[in-house]
């Protein structure tokens, strides 16, 4: 499964992980996996390319990647990061509506 957990601190995302893997299809074919791992990236991409932004990224071999916001940016900029970030979230809301067995979201403070 896949767990992805949203670090959320007085309604500022600060950081976001995932971890595991959804062991919906063999590897190569696992489209759970590939969502996740499009929207995830493509969302990190656009905040950095969109915004100028670098978050600190750490990232492993075995599904592992965690993504954290600076917290010193100006309010238009860490408003427009804050949007990207929510997209990508309903965008793996709703991969986990439909495949709730494979992939898991929590948020915590």
């Amino acid at each position: 499964m896949i767990l992805v957990t949203v670090t959320e601190i007085s309604k500022r995302i600060s950081s976001f992980e995932m971890s595991g893997h959804a062991d919906y299809a063999e590897h190569g074919q696992d489209l759970v996996c590939a969502g996740a791992s499009a929207v995830s990236f493509g969302a990190v991409n656009a905040v950095m390319e969109l915004t100028g932004v670098e978050p600190d990224i750490q990232q492993a071999t075995s599904g592992f990647l965690k993504v954290s916001f600076p917290d010193n940016l100006n309010d238009k900029t860490d408003e427009q990061v804050q949007l990207l970030v929510r997209a990508m979230i309903v965008s793996l809301k709703t991969i986990e509506q439909d495949y709730e067995e494979y992939i898991k979201i929590t948020f915590t403070a």
